[in-house]
């Protein structure tokens, strides 16, 4: 353990501070304490209010989701939680795996780099907070901080979101540590190879092989994407890896995008209508991964697995399967250790 010295030079009488540590502070989008209707309001006020997800300007914006969305839209994503909600341990299932992954990656550094490295992990919206983990990392004398917003794919909304959120909690430290962010991951080796090994593993695992396997990524407003956000590219990207990775040809790999918010245009093809295109053309047996999201969560186990699915079976298609996210397994774990150990460099050999 790092134990409370003086720091170097210092005279006698100066106070003893915990110093010498590195901090790796995991970082995902984050979640509503309970699915009842407070807690999803406090929590989707949070979110939606957001400049970064939401860019309206604030007169415009604020009445409408004060006045009409935060008065609605708590009792239906309630209901969309409740439906996945991990009732064992009280909390979502994003929470869950969050805690697990952050528990191997945290074993992961212990092997290599020994009590100087101290993980954990924090969210965007919710609890835990970034700036609470941040503080808890200093404390323990961290005055280096690698912070990782567990995002494969750079987007203004997920990852540039969560770096403002650390870098608001650095302005009211007093000594900051030095800080590192770790950049978007969507063609690092490692992930794509264990992209691949999950679909190789449930395809294995199938009677029969689905017709084609749709990668689902989270939509943002075609705008963005003029801007100058790198999303689109970088997911496009990724499946081209991933089929590369397979020994795929074209037309058995394709990318869409789901989840679409507001009455903007946003990136197509729409995952919910295109599976629905899909099974009237023909292609009856699909698969469903979603190589955006570094865990399940409300997108993943209720959109894709829910309302996605139906759009496919009401349109007369007869077998869908959703891949899970990459999750805790171990090559995503061995993934995620080898980004974080690539971004150590130069703080910890």
């Amino acid at each position: 353990m790092f134990d409370a010295t003086r720091p170097a030079h210092a005279p006698a009488d100066h106070p003893k501070v915990k110093m010498g540590r590195v901090g790796v502070l995991l970082a995902n989008l984050g979640t509503p304490d309970d699915y009842t209707y407070w807690p999803m309001r406090r929590y989707l006020n949070e979110f939606l209010s957001d400049r970064r997800v939401i860019d309206y300007p604030a007169w415009k914006w604020q009445p409408i989701l004060q006045g009409i969305i935060l008065s609605k839209r708590p009792f239906s994503s309630g209901e969309a939680y409740k439906s996945i909600w991990n009732h064992d341990k009280g909390e979502s299932p994003l929470m869950t795996i969050t805690k697990d992954q952050t528990a191997k990656i945290k074993q992961a550094m212990q092997d290599r780099y020994g009590d100087q490295v101290m993980v954990d992990f924090c969210m965007r919206y919710g609890n835990p907070s970034t700036k609470s983990k941040m503080r808890q990392m200093v404390s323990e004398g961290c005055d280096r901080i690698l912070f990782f917003p567990l995002y494969p794919h750079y987007a203004g909304a997920t990852t540039a979101t969560a770096n403002d959120q650390f870098f608001r909690a650095l302005m009211e430290e007093t000594w900051q540590p030095a800080s590192r962010t770790v950049p978007s991951y969507y063609d690092e080796p490692a992930y794509i190879d264990a992209l691949a090994v999950s679909v190789e593993n449930a395809y294995a695992a199938m009677e029969t092989k689905p017709d084609i396997l749709v990668c689902s990524y989270h939509g943002m407003p075609e705008r963005y994407l003029q801007q100058g956000d790198p999303y689109h590219c970088q997911c496009v990207k990724t499946s081209r890896l991933l089929k590369e990775r397979l020994g795929w040809s074209d037309d058995q790999l394709i990318s869409t995008f789901q989840s679409r918010f507001g009455p903007e245009e946003w990136l197509k093809p729409y995952t919910v209508d295109h599976v629905a295109d899909l099974a009237r053309q023909g292609k009856k047996k699909i698969a469903v991964i979603a190589p955006a999201f570094s865990a399940d969560c409300i997108e993943t186990l209720e959109e894709i697995n829910e309302e996605i699915k139906e759009s496919f079976e009401e349109a007369g298609g007869e077998q869908f399967t959703y891949i899970p996210c990459l999750n805790d397994d171990d090559t995503h774990i061995r993934a995620l250790s080898k980004v974080i150990q690539d971004n150590l460099r130069g703080w910890l050999d």
